[in-house]
């Protein structure tokens, strides 16, 4: 083993999983000593050509001391890391750290030399790009701020991984070499390209799962029941259109099919490839199929199979190393404890899970943890799209189970840009990882609808989630900031997912209501102007209204420029000239169809009939039908086709489905989702900045935060250091005096010049006025001594209150600011108005870290007491630029020093012109090794 004079401690936070541009998985760790084998093996399995690239000569093996000098590292000034499959090295990266000469050195020397090998067999696998990220997080922690390379002028690979890594760079050429050179420190463009590869690679490996070419169905039983026998029979009724094969190792050696399928004792008997298994046995016997699947290559897994940290701790270690087990093969897995995974496209008909039947085919993706949920979301979606909006079905299904792996993160990665895909429903027991979450909400939302119903924030007892210390509500307003559509049921979750699935966004809050019942209209209305919507007063077109009043009166709404969506509310009507459903309906999509820009939604009240008429009106699957009254088609119900023969699949530019709701506040409900997003949409268009402030001294922050923390590992700074590192930026607090005594008060409020306030600042009584703990206004010496003597015979001596004097503030309202750093959400800004009344009722805003200046804006407009902001009852507006300018200075503070863990301003009191810090505090901390800027990773096992 490697001794202490040779190494430092083993920085094992250095480990990690990554997943490559071909969506398989390599672990990256520091090498040591005890890879001397490993490493002449590696070097063995390298071309010529590839050694001949990293030498600059020819080098057919190391030496003993190339060796040593390969796997002899302090983890400082030398590091080295290798990415293994299997546990074997299939590329290595080292840095050496020199100095101004080119020659080795040490720390304060903050450039390093670098070099890279992979294996002739994985390379274009994005390997290099991935050691790069993480060498140069290594090299940020060590103080290295600079990587040199020199690379031969033929090796074109590496000096794209070099060029494209985003880094700024300086390139020259000198004696037959490229000399690289680029600074360590993330750019905009370097973190764009990181992301980039994140998700191509991330929905890369969700694409394998979800589409593969052959699959195996592993735990078959012999006899019919049971979950692998299900399953494979739910794949052959799909008609999957991959290979399949039935694996059981109770299997008698002389059986090569079961019901029509290939039958094998195990995966490794099978000829050809195997894209995906799907793990059906005991838990117990799960390690055994897993090395079975990656001797043989296969590329992920899906594990039915309970018995893990739903189960308990023991269940929990067994899902950790079932993590670790498939990903030393570089393989993803969907569970363990999972329902299965659905692709409803022509080309794969992938329905490997318990779902008995396969959904109807659409643009919706559907995304769930547990099974429970997941069964309760297809047999919605599939009674409200056969009945209420004809094909509109799903595209791709998920049940994570435990999610031990795969998360809500990568199926969104893969639905980002997946072209059958027009809007994501998510339901989430837990996020694992919500500043990720939030971040590929964001530009997913740009892109399309993403509806979540986010659990309770209790997690599972089978999922592995970080804690968070933020509430439920919090998290839920991040999300919304995001462009997230919150919901908080299955029904609405559904429903809004229906809408946006067909219709248009709407254009504003502008809606007109008609219809044939005045009192369903009304009651539309009334939805309306609770879902903070701009309706017109309901058009009743009577009970005798025809198919063709409806139609005109539709397309005079839609063609109304004050109207941005319509609501068509319609009851059953009785008589020889009502209109058929299957007749109502043509009208109301041909009038639809002609202004294509305005959504529509219609509400009907015991009228079942309409529901399926609205989906045969624009549906372009077979109908069988008969005539109705005027020439219209009505569908009866027993001659629709049955749900195991999904209707064609719709294009993405198909007609238009109009959705139907059994009662106005659903259809209402759904219609105020849209218009928030659709507004977030234009928003997001213009996305804001983050400003710079030529007043900002960040290196002089710095290093005072360097040389509080050499102090101890956290701590609350004092007032005298608050004051100067909040100074740093730009935030100026009004200083307090100490008044340990009244003399003292006197000779603190002459300095500080008259009026003053007198404050007990002890921790019960800070920022309590309304406990009697502070006293305002106090015009001389004579008030001062007054209130002195008040204040501490009503809560106790001087060392008990901790009183201050500070001189007055110009008046304005009272507000809050502050800053904190959530374990699992990252920095965090919020904003409210100071006093127990905001407290009582929860009115803080949230933004995540760094804030842009629409944030801000946006920040203070959030909360439901903002209109004292801005001139309420009369008063006088108060100062909102500075106010987001406080904002912002805060959100760069945070953002640019990670050790600042906690930040509070109270009370910051905001004046017609200008505001006044009256109190703060700051805690640092020091920074954790990763964060959400450094190098691409998968949850830790």
């Amino acid at each position: 083993m490697q001794s202490a004079s040779d190494r430092q401690e083993y920085p094992a936070h250095w480990e990690a999983d990554v997943v490559l541009r071909d969506g398989g998985t390599a672990r990256i760790r520091p090498i040591t000593v005890d890879d001397a084998d490993r490493l002449v093996s590696f070097y063995e399995q390298v071309s010529d050509e590839s050694k001949y690239y990293r030498f600059f000569a020819p080098y057919p093996r190391l030496s003993a001391k190339d060796v040593h000098r390969f796997t002899h590292h302090d983890f400082v000034d030398r590091v080295g890391l290798a990415a293994t499959i299997g546990g074997e090295f299939i590329a290595t990266v080292r840095y050496d750290r020199i100095g101004t000469d080119g020659m080795p050195a040490s720390a304060p020397a903050d450039e390093a030399e670098v070099a890279f090998l992979v294996q002739d067999a994985h390379q274009g696998r994005g390997v290099a790009s991935a050691l790069l990220e993480h060498i140069a997080a290594v090299a940020r922690e060590r103080g290295i701020r600079r990587f040199a390379a020199e690379v031969l002028p033929a090796n074109t690979k590496m000096i794209k991984v070099f060029t494209d890594a985003g880094y700024t760079q300086k390139r020259s050429f000198e004696d037959g070499v490229v000399r690289l050179e680029f600074d360590l420190e993330p750019t905009e463009r370097s973190l764009a390209v990181q992301y980039a590869r994140e998700q191509r690679a991330e929905a890369r490996s969700v694409q394998r799962l979800l589409m593969p070419g052959s699959l195996a169905v592993v735990g078959t039983g012999r006899s019919p029941g049971g979950v692998g026998r299900s399953i494979l029979g739910n794949l052959r009724e799909a008609g999957y259109t991959g290979r399949l094969y039935a694996v059981n190792r109770a299997f008698p050696e002389d059986l090569r099919e079961l019901d029509g399928v290939p039958a094998y004792r195990s995966v490794r008997d099978i000829d050809g490839p195997v894209d995906l298994a799907v793990v059906a046995v005991p838990a117990d016997h799960v390690p055994e199929v897993v090395a079975e699947c990656g001797e043989h290559g296969v590329q992920g897994l899906v594990v039915v199979s309970a018995g893990y940290a739903e189960s308990g701790p023991e269940g929990r270690e067994r899902q950790r190393a079932l993590v670790r087990h498939a990903r030393a093969y570089g393989m993803r897995i969907i569970g363990p404890n999972a329902f299965g995974v659905i692709n409803t496209s022509a080309g794969v008909r992938l329905n490997a899970s318990l779902a008995p039947e396969m959904p109807r085919p659409g643009r919706i993706g559907l995304f769930a943890q547990s099974g429970a949920i997941g069964i309760a979301l297809l047999s919605r979606l599939h009674r409200r799209g056969g009945g209420v909006t004809g094909v509109t079905g799903v595209s791709t299904f998920v049940s994570a189970g435990n999610r031990a792996d795969v998360s809500g993160n990568d199926v969104l990665q893969y639905w980002y840009d997946d072209p059958d895909t027009d809007v994501v429903l998510m339901y989430l027991e837990s996020i694992g990882n919500p500043r990720k979450f939030t971040r590929l909400a964001r530009r997913t939302a740009a892109a399309k609808p993403l509806v979540v119903v986010q659990g309770t924030g209790t997690a599972p007892q089978g999922h592995a989630v970080r804690a968070t210390r933020l509430p439920h509500a919090t998290v839920s307003a991040l999300l919304r900031q995001a462009g997230v559509i919150r919901v908080d049921t299955i029904t609405e979750l559904v429903d809004a997912g229906l809408l946006l699935a067909r219709q248009p966004l709407p254009a504003g809050p502008r809606v007109a209501i008609l219809g044939n019942s005045e009192s369903l209209g009304v009651l539309t209305y009334d939805q309306c102007l609770a879902a903070g919507l701009r309706p017109h007063r309901p058009l009743d077109l009577t009970t005798a209204a025809s198919a063709e009043d409806f139609r005109a009166a539709l397309a005079r709404a839609l063609a109304d420029d004050t109207c941005d969506a319509v609501v068509v509310t319609a009851i059953p009507a009785i008589g020889e000239g009502s209109p058929g459903d299957a007749e109502l309906a043509e009208a109301l999509r041909s009038a639809a169809e002609a202004v294509p820009g305005k959504p529509v939604l219609v509400v009907h009240v015991e009228l079942g009939g309409l529901a399926e008429a609205l989906s045969a009106a624009a549906s372009t699957a077979p109908q069988a039908a008969d005539q109705a009254p005027g020439g219209a088609r009505r569908i009866r119900p027993s001659q629709q086709l049955p749900p195991t023969a999904p209707p064609e699949e719709p294009p993405a530019t198909g007609p238009r489905l109009i959705p139907a709701y059994p009662a106005a506040e659903r259809a209402v409900r759904a219609l105020a989702e849209a218009v928030r997003y659709a507004q977030w949409r234009r928003e997001a268009a213009e996305p804001g900045k983050v400003p710079e402030y030529d007043d900002i001294d960040q290196k002089g922050a710095a290093q005072l935060i360097d040389g509080l923390l050499a102090r101890g590992q956290g701590l609350t700074l004092s007032t005298e250091a608050t004051g100067e590192l909040l100074g740093r930026y730009g935030i100026h607090v009004r200083p307090a005096l100490p008044a340990p005594a009244a003399d003292a008060a006197a000779d603190a409020a002459r300095a500080l010049g008259y009026p003053v306030a007198l404050k007990a600042t002890a921790p019960h009584l800070r920022h309590r006025a309304d406990l009697g703990g502070v006293r305002l206004d106090l015009a001389d010496e004579e008030q001062l001594r007054r209130a002195y003597a008040e204040l501490t015979e009503t809560f106790g001596k001087p060392d008990e209150v901790r009183p201050v004097v500070q001189a007055m503030a110009p008046r304005g309202v009272d507000t809050v600011v502050r800053s904190v750093i959530d374990p699992a959400a990252g920095a965090v800004l919020s904003f409210g108005l100071a006093g127990a009344a905001s407290q009582l009722l929860g009115d803080m805003a949230h933004r995540l870290v760094p804030v842009t200046d629409r944030d801000a804006t946006s920040l203070v407009r959030s909360i439901r007491t903002a209109p004292l902001l801005f001139g309420w009852r009369g008063s006088t507006p108060v100062d909102t630029p500075a106010l987001e300018e406080l904002l912002l200075r805060v959100s760069r503070l945070v953002d640019d020093h990670p050790e600042v863990v906690a930040v509070t301003l109270e009370p910051v009191v905001v004046a017609p012109r200008g505001l006044t810090v009256l109190g703060a505090s700051v805690r640092l901390a020091p920074p954790p090794a990763r964060d959400d800027l450094g190098p691409r990773t998968l949850p830790a096992y």
